[in-house]
């Protein structure tokens, strides 16, 4: 039975997925069209990568648009590094607006899959021409498998809250699995919501939201030329216009798409290519919460930590070692470092002799938690890692080939 899920969850919102030949199987879907049924705000925060795919280039202009209508994304290939890269996210931009009946300018582009080669555009035209027609208001799920590389598994998540006595909505999905440090990997991520909201209001929203989620997590430290979060909403819902990016109305939707995004984020951290390990990594503790992250940050993307994870070797040494090097003020002797609620180093020196017996176990569970007090400050920080195995490195061994 077909529901309304992800981008489609929402009032307002029609998507779709099909494969018109861009990957090379012949068969799995590789091109989704997000269609708002009426004009709707947006906005988006891309990679900081200084090589840029042109649907970056182009997405970010259309931000300056009043409204746009509609995302159009490929997957199997970035259009990247091609001298006909601008023309082809035009032409993709061209076709959905001539389908949709608005303007180049209010179509969204996004491509993700291997750098450096030309893109097939005829096979995309056509297959958006082919797509248009089918999509439908339970079309999110079919959106969330063609938008997918190396991902095993979709991702999906929705959300509801009450807005003057109006039900809001708000869905979407992501993609990604390697190339995962987004600074704002191949990371894709939409969201859609029935709220009604300003310019100002949706630009600060999809920025805190990003932070609090896209931008704390790591497969392998590498930041993507394509990465891309955009957010739309399109009044659907009748519920009240929320004008600033304050109050308690403002707070409830906020806390509701970050939600959204947050499980986003986790799911592609538990899909990291070859990954057999989640990780929390918890920094409290600190004289700022910049600085919590910081730390943070430098723990998940270490390969020596990534690397222990995988052989379920607690070795601390390691993790103290990469907080050390991350560029915060720090003293040994103020550190506390937990690892799965057992803490095995305090004050300088090890918390306990049996500390490995008592660990152990914990490095065999699926999820781990590393906690990591610097006994500077008040402020805290959490972000998301996996662990580095023989699968990454067979996967992207093998990515073109």
């Amino acid at each position: 039975m077909s529901l309304r899920t992800g981008v489609t969850f929402a009032e307002g919102y029609l998507a779709g997925g099909t494969h018109c030949g861009v990957k090379k199987d012949g068969a799995s879907k590789d091109l989704a069209i997000i269609l708002s049924e009426k004009p709707a705000v947006v906005w988006g925060v891309f990679t900081t990568n200084r090589i840029t795919g042109s649907s970056v280039v182009w997405s970010r202009d259309c931000l300056k648009s009043r409204n746009v209508q509609a995302i159009v994304v490929n997957s199997g290939n970035s259009n990247v590094l091609t001298r006909q890269g601008y023309a082809h996210t035009q032409r993709m931009a061209r076709a959905v607006a001539k389908k949709a009946g608005v303007k180049e300018s209010q179509v969204i582009v996004a491509s993700t899959g291997v750098i450096g080669q030309p893109l097939p555009i005829e096979k995309v035209e056509i297959g958006i021409e082919t797509l248009f027609p089918q999509i439908s208001a339970e079309g999110g799920a079919g959106a969330a498998e063609a938008i997918m590389t190396t991902d095993i598994r979709q991702k999906i998540m929705d959300a509801t809250l009450s807005i003057g006595g109006k039900t809001v909505k708000v869905g979407g999905c992501a993609k990604g699995a390697g190339m995962i440090s987004p600074s704002m990997a191949t990371m894709l991520a939409f969201v859609t919501t029935d709220a009604a909201l300003t310019k100002p209001v949706i630009k600060d929203l999809t920025r805190r939201a990003c932070e609090m989620s896209f931008n704390r997590i790591t497969v392998d430290g590498d930041t993507s030329t394509s990465d891309m979060f955009v957010i739309m909403a399109n009044g659907a819902s009748g519920a009240p216009l929320i004008d600033k990016p304050s109050g308690k109305r403002y707070d409830e939707l906020l806390g509701k798409v970050t939600g959204v995004c947050q499980h986003l984020a986790h799911e592609i951290v538990r899909d990291g290519e070859g990954a057999t390990k989640f990780a929390v990594i918890k920094v409290t503790g600190a004289v700022t919460g910049k600085a919590a992250k910081q730390v943070g940050m430098s723990i998940a993307k270490s390969p020596l930590v990534k690397t222990a994870l995988f052989g379920q070797d607690a070795n601390w040494g390691r993790i103290l070692c990469a907080a050390g090097y991350s560029g915060v003020n720090m003293s040994a002797e103020k550190l506390t470092l937990k690892i799965g609620g057992i803490t095995v180093f305090a004050k300088g020196g090890l918390a306990r002799d049996d500390w490995e017996t008592i660990v152990a176990p914990k490095l065999k569970e699926p999820n781990v938690e590393i906690s990591l007090d610097l006994g500077m400050g008040g402020a805290q920080a959490e972000v998301w890692t996996c662990d580095l195995t023989y699968d990454y490195i067979r996967i992207n061994a093998d990515y073109r080939t």
